[in-house]
């Protein structure tokens, strides 16, 4: 038996605002419920509405700069730049900027609808 998996083929999550979307490693993919592990790439004017997941997500930006408004405190990174913003936190993420955001997120446990709370 290997000790080892290679995703080869990972789920691209269906969108309907331009957001690439690939899981490799996670519920849709692995059936893994302790991480998940997504590339992402957002287009310009990308947002998503606020939300309170009740998992810690890491950010790690690869390409552009990606906005997060975490409470009441906006922030922005750029490439080669990574956050962790903890479970149960208030956060919205954005891409307001004229280039495409390429990122990589982790989410512990991992990300799951029903877990993300996303505010109407």
């Amino acid at each position: 038996m290997k000790k080892y998996f290679i995703q080869k083929a990972p789920f691209v999550v269906p969108t309907t605002d331009g957001k690439l979307i690939e899981e490799h490693h996670g519920l849709a993919t692995t059936n893994n419920s302790a991480i998940s592990i997504a590339h992402m790439i957002a287009p310009p004017g990308w947002s998503e509405p606020f939300q309170t997941p009740e998992f810690d997500e890491y950010t790690y930006i690869i390409k552009g700069k990606k906005q997060f408004i975490i409470e009441d405190e906006t922030i922005v990174l750029e490439a080669g730049q990574s956050i962790k913003i903890e479970k149960n936190t208030r956060v919205q993420y954005s891409n307001p900027f004229e280039e495409p955001c390429e990122y990589l997120a982790i989410c512990t446990p991992a990300f799951s609808m029903d877990a993300v709370n996303r505010e109407e």
